[in-house]
């Protein structure tokens, strides 16, 4: 009998080995398929500071956001699976702590920006934060409505806490509302916060983003798509935060910005009519990307 017992042992961690091994696997073949794609989303720039307690710590082409307080920090965003060590490091290169991290908050639930979670949830310990609508995604580590393409896994985790629409996140006198902005995916969600500089407020936007991108429309990617995506464009329409931040660079010029920034100005990033300039381009795009899709399933 006891043999028999150490047998199953044996096969059972032989099982979980190669398990793990193929899990492996796919992670490096992904890495090295999405490095060749969009080699930006790997590539290192220097973390610098936004504005007061914001700082950027993605790379070239994935936004992480952290947001330090005196009582712990909040990151916003892991990118790829493969991006978490690099986050860690623009932490430290800024003078932080990842173990100093406390909260951990995502805007959607797609492998380059949610594949980095799971590791830096357990490097820092952070409270993971997320929505309803995206937790199956997440705590399955897939992409709602590719469910069986390895391409698009991600290392699955535990939601600690799900938010809902205007709920907020608290530390160290920093206030984040959550804001749901569906279409993107299911639960895409928008933060947003005030901050100071030269004793003036500022509304700062983490904007999730609406974006069709490879969504489909028409047959719909998840139940309901459309009608999110109208109702995030319909939400969002009179939105006017002083700064938008998003979770690609491009969509807020950040590179422009920060080489004004680094010549001398440091409110480089305030911008009160960027969102409703990227609001009016997604929803051209949204009309423009369901009258094709709905003209080619006739």
């Amino acid at each position: 009998m006891i043999i028999l017992y150490r047998l199953y042992i044996v096969i059972a961690l032989c099982l979980f080995g190669a398990l793990a091994a193929t899990a492996q696997e796919q992670l490096q073949h992904q890495q090295a398929q999405w490095r060749e794609k969009v080699p930006d989303w790997f590539e290192f720039i220097e973390p610098f500071k936004v504005i007061n307690n914001i700082y950027y710590v993605g790379t070239r082409g994935l936004s992480s956001f952290l947001i330090v307080s005196m009582e712990g920090h909040i990151l916003i965003d892991g990118g790829m699976s493969q991006n978490a060590d690099q986050i860690v490091s623009n932490i430290k290169a800024l003078g932080f702590d990842i173990k100093d991290v406390k909260i951990l908050l995502n805007s959607h639930a797609h492998f380059d920006h949610s594949g980095g979670l799971k590791a830096l949830k357990d490097m820092s310990g952070a409270t993971f934060f997320a929505s309803e609508g995206d937790r199956s995604a997440l705590e399955g580590g897939f992409y709602l409505g590719f469910e069986d393409n390895p391409d698009y896994y991600t290392p699955p985790i535990r939601l600690d806490r799900v938010i809902d629409d205007n709920d907020t996140v608290t530390l160290g006198g920093v206030t984040l509302t959550a804001k749901l902005t569906p279409g993107h995916t299911r639960g895409c969600t928008s933060w947003t916060m005030t901050t100071e500089a030269g004793n003036k407020t500022y509304d700062i936007l983490f904007f999730c983003g609406a974006s069709v991108a490879g969504n489909k429309l028409v047959p719909e990617q998840y139940e309901g798509i459309v009608d999110d995506y109208r109702f995030t464009f319909e939400a969002t329409r009179n939105w006017q935060p002083d700064i938008l931040l998003v979770n690609h660079p491009f969509y807020f010029d950040m590179h422009k910005r920060r080489k004004r920034q680094i010549a001398g100005d440091p409110l480089a990033f305030v911008d009160k009519g960027a969102f409703k300039t990227l609001w009016q381009q997604l929803l051209n795009d949204f009309k423009k990307r369901l009258a094709e899709a709905n003209r080619n399933s006739d």
